[in-house]
């Protein structure tokens, strides 16, 4: 009987360890390729007249989502137009279940808005891609509008810009 009792409570032990630790480790396993930051819109027509003041460049913007509960380091991550304009961030970390508006024009960073520093619109109004990478250069989100080329949401492109 003491026998059965070891072997029982050594199977028990052995389950709940396997348990816990196969959703851990798969967890572990699954984040550098799960990041939780995506493009969530993006105005790439500002309202009004394209006159590249600050505040019509101000009003072009890509606004990225963290939709996980941890802050993400953005620390070198890129944001890149069709063109190969790029925007790298610098010493940035978006909070969990945050978001950061990125404008086109000149302005003073905050947790909630960063600038581009830009005199030049970067997102055409007709057709473009907006380009989401991380330090590694490894694709995360993009954004496409005006036509169908690439693989994400595709959405024509009139008006005031695209939300979804």
């Amino acid at each position: 009987m003491t026998a059965r009792r070891l072997s029982a409570a050594a199977l028990a032990a052995a389950a709940i360890v396997g348990a816990v630790a196969l959703p851990a480790s798969a967890a572990d396993h699954a984040r550098p390729d799960r990041t939780k930051v995506e493009i969530s819109a993006v105005q790439y027509d500002a309202p009004g007249w394209d006159d590249r003041s600050r505040r019509s460049l101000n009003k072009e913007w890509v606004e990225l989502t963290n939709t996980s509960r941890r802050t993400v380091n953005l620390d070198g991550w890129t944001l890149k137009n069709e063109d190969g304009d790029t925007y790298t961030f610098d010493h940035y970390r978006l909070e969990g279940r945050a978001t950061v508006r990125v404008h086109t024009g000149r302005g003073h960073d905050s947790d909630s808005d960063l600038y581009m520093d830009r005199h030049d619109e970067v997102w055409d109004n007709h057709s473009d891609t907006a380009t989401l990478r991380n330090d590694h250069d490894r694709f995360i989100d993009d954004e496409s509008w005006g036509h169908h080329r690439h693989g994400g949401d595709h959405h024509g492109g009139h008006g005031g810009g695209h939300h979804h």
